[in-house]
């Protein structure tokens, strides 16, 4: 076998990697680094400003700032093909995020590529897999690494998470991908992503009284929905700009997922400097101030689409429930609920997570409760508070906030991700009970917080939840309403006001960085074979040159399938490590269009009812090889490549549906399945559970040119049907070696 260093380098000039060191596209104003965790990884706005200016010589146009970001990150700014929506970019970014849930799978594949050390910048953050049970005290005890925010201006990072365009609020693209995609990063390969439109949302007035920036992104997914955004990066402008905090331009961004968006992204502004300064990286905002005119839109660049809000006249919002783009007035909500027969009592308020858990959030919330304990009131609702961070629930903790919050009868969790994503415990109900939540989350899909179909999700502003929370019922608003305090006499809240940042410096908290060894080359990963958590990763086999015959249809969706769906959260977190375990909760949350049931699904052997998984597992163990068909927007939600890795590894050949997105339709090609749309939606109405299909044209599969499929229906009669893809040449390499995993290794050798 050749010398690994002759291997990476038949691997580097196969995939197009740089020959170059990065040292030598080191700022020549000044070395800042990206993180004080890494003080030998710099910045590169150098390098960043030179591949604008050839992109804009090319283009002979003004640039958005995504698009100044994103080009200037081009593998190949002079060569590179560049067409929004169309052609595919291939980019450099310059970091990596993962979180505990997702990172699991995406090591166990960097160790399957066999390359001992990553080439960028990349870390793990372990906030998924604590549990909402106990309150802060003892869930901390199970973490041990505390999310640390990396984000910078015109930064490009990728991360395992979906909410990872958190970064947006400080000027940077930062991106929700699958496990599969940060492998490609982290081995030194560039990363495809098709070219994004740009939807700009023009922002004039400024916020004011209850009005928050959750408000924005509640309008905007309104008016967007959740599919909106697909194949767009949202970027915000205008004046309206300079009246949000930098964390509440992250609320926003963070919450871009939720309209299916690439990403979302702010311009740098005096906002994101001071926010920098006060977390320790002035040196950043200096330099990020030299390089100020690569940071903001050029004037007179074009949108895709393009929308108006004027923050004067917003007014607060809430959304839900069971989808995060049904949105309401919070003066409205109440009339709405008692129409629809949503319950009205609001039986627990929750606030944080990595939507809105600032020092600016908790200060407007503990604001909103001085008054009600000043009137003797607490909450009629349950209620609990999740820390974004270390550095915000130590710095809660030390200004009084967090008191605040206990003494109006709430509970401060773990700094965590906890309900948002079903690490909740709840005991308060039983499963099938009919109830609402009011959380300023960013999902609020069926079951995603608590696993029980029939709560009722609503997402709103911390301080709208904590209102709701004292009052207890969907009906009261807060901008014109009465409480009344325990001496009789009635009050209206006030609208609260809180700094955006502390007076003082922020509390850092407990130290929860593990640095990785200096010497990683005596370093071995043994995974036992009994685990129940861990499992090695097995190659998936390659496509066997032939046409897919008489595939079973596994299940035929109908309606919302996000990947919670696909592969629920909650108590299957642990097991996000072991592919073949996770995989017993495929599809169980997915509506079966024959019978309108979860997990209940026919067998075509046997013809008898049963479990999802248990079907998929009997058509594997006989060799049956089968599809799902879905309906819209099929994989929205999370970024987990889980919900592609498993029916897969179950026996899966295809997935067609009406439409896909993003995240989870690049997850199924890294995986070698087939993610295909109906050429004719009304196509999807043809396909009946008991029928069987053939895909054809597999031989001469090349991008653009649809595949045939043939309906065969029990009664012998058959329907021939066209099916779309956004497969490139490079995509359909991974398809044919069995996944983009088994290409790399090819290319390899």
């Amino acid at each position: 076998m050749a010398p690994y260093s002759l291997l990476v380098t038949r691997l580097q000039k196969a995939l197009g990697v740089r020959q170059y060191h990065v040292a030598s596209v080191l700022c020549q104003r000044a070395k800042v680094a990206m993180s004080h965790f890494e003080p030998n990884e710099y910045i590169h706005y150098d390098l960043l400003e030179k591949n604008i200016n050839i992109v804009r010589k090319r283009l002979n146009r003004p640039l958005t700032l995504s698009e100044k970001i994103v080009y200037g990150h081009l593998d190949d700014p002079a060569g590179q093909e560049i067409e929004r929506g169309k052609s595919y970019l291939r980019l450099r970014p310059d970091r990596v995020a993962m979180q505990d849930a997702t990172a699991q799978m995406a090591m166990l594949q960097f160790i399957s590529s066999g390359l001992p050390k990553v080439a960028v910048p990349s870390t793990i953050h372990c906030d998924h897999l604590i549990e909402a049970q106990l309150g802060g005290e003892k869930d901390l005890r199970r973490a041990k690494i505390i999310l640390e925010n990396y984000a910078y201006p015109g930064v490009l990072l990728i991360g395992t998470d979906s909410h990872t365009p958190n970064g947006g609020g400080l000027g940077g693209i930062c991106i929700g991908v699958g496990g599969a995609d940060a492998v490609d990063v982290m081995a030194g390969i560039p990363w495809e992503l098709k070219c994004p439109k740009v939807i700009g949302v023009k922002l004039t007035g400024s916020l004011s009284g209850w009005t928050s920036p959750k408000d924005v992104i509640l309008k905007v997914a309104g008016i967007l929905t959740v599919k909106g955004g697909t194949g767009a990066i949202v970027e915000y402008h205008g004046p309206g700009v300079d009246s949000i905090s930098c964390t509440g331009m992250a609320t926003i961004c963070n919450m871009g997922a939720e309209i299916g968006a690439t990403t979302s992204v702010f311009p740098y502004n005096h906002r994101m400097k001071k926010y920098l300064s006060k977390t320790g990286r002035a040196d950043i905002a200096n330099l990020a101030d030299e390089f100020k005119d690569h940071l903001v839109p050029d004037p007179g660049c074009h949108y895709d689409q393009l929308i108006e809000v004027n923050l004067s006249e917003l007014k607060p919002h809430i959304n839900g429930p069971f989808t995060p783009d049904l949105a309401h007035p919070v003066a409205e909500v109440g009339k709405v609920a008692e129409k629809e027969g949503w319950p009205l009592d609001i039986r627990v308020g929750l606030i944080g997570s990595c939507t809105n858990s600032s020092y600016e959030d908790m200060g407007r919330s503990a604001a909103v409760a001085k008054q009600a304990l000043a009137h003797g009131l607490k909450c009629k609702s349950q209620f609990t508070i999740t820390p974004g961070s270390e550095q915000i629930r130590a710095t809660i903790e030390r200004d009084g906030y967090a008191q605040i919050l206990r003494d109006l009868g709430g509970i401060v969790l773990a700094n965590a991700c906890g309900p948002c994503i079903g690490q909740w415990d709840r005991k308060d109900i039983k499963k099938g009970e009919k109830n609402t939540i009011v959380t300023s989350y960013n999902r609020n899909f069926t079951g995603r917080n608590d696993a029980n179909p029939e709560t009722h999700a609503f997402v709103t502003s911390p301080e709208i939840v904590t209102a709701l929370a004292i009052a207890g019922t969907l009906k009261f608003n807060p901008e014109t309403d009465y409480l009344t305090g325990t001496d009789g006499k009635k009050f209206k809240l006030e609208a609260p006001d809180a700094d955006e940042l502390p007076k003082g410096e922020f509390d850092p908290g407990q130290d929860t960085y593990q640095h990785p060894p200096k010497d990683s080359s005596g370093q071995h990963v043994d995974v036992s074979p009994t685990s129940q958590r861990l499992q090695l990763l097995e190659p998936f086999d390659k496509w066997d040159g032939k046409d897919l015959e008489d595939l079973q249809i596994l299940i035929k969706v109908k309606g919302k399938c996000t990947t919670d769906h696909i592969s629920a959260a909650g108590p299957w977190l642990k097991f996000r490590g072991h592919l073949d375990n996770i995989s017993n909760n495929l599809l169980i949350g997915a509506i079966n269009i024959e019978n309108g049931k979860a997990n209940s699904v026919r067998n075509a052997v046997t013809q008898e009812f049963g479990p999802v998984p248990d079907t998929a597992r009997y058509y594997k163990k006989h060799g049956i090889r089968w599809v799902v068909i879905g309906d819209e927007n099929y994989g929205e939600g999370s970024s987990r490549e889980h919900a592609a890795l498993e029916p897969r590894h179950l026996g899966a050949r295809a997935i067609i549906t009406k439409s896909f997105a993003r995240i989870h339709e690049t997850n199924l090609k890294k995986q070698g399945l087939l993610p295909l749309t109906f050429a004719d939606p009304a196509d999807y109405n043809k396909i009946h559970p008991v029928d069987k299909l053939t895909i054809q044209g597999l031989k001469d599969f090349t991008p653009g040119k649809p595949l045939k499929c043939i309906i065969k229906h029990p009664n012998g009669t058959q329907e021939t049907i066209l099916l779309n893809h956004t497969f490139n040449e490079t995509q359909i390499e991974w398809f044919r070696a069995g996944s983009a995993l088994n290409r790399m290794k090819e290319l390899q050798q």
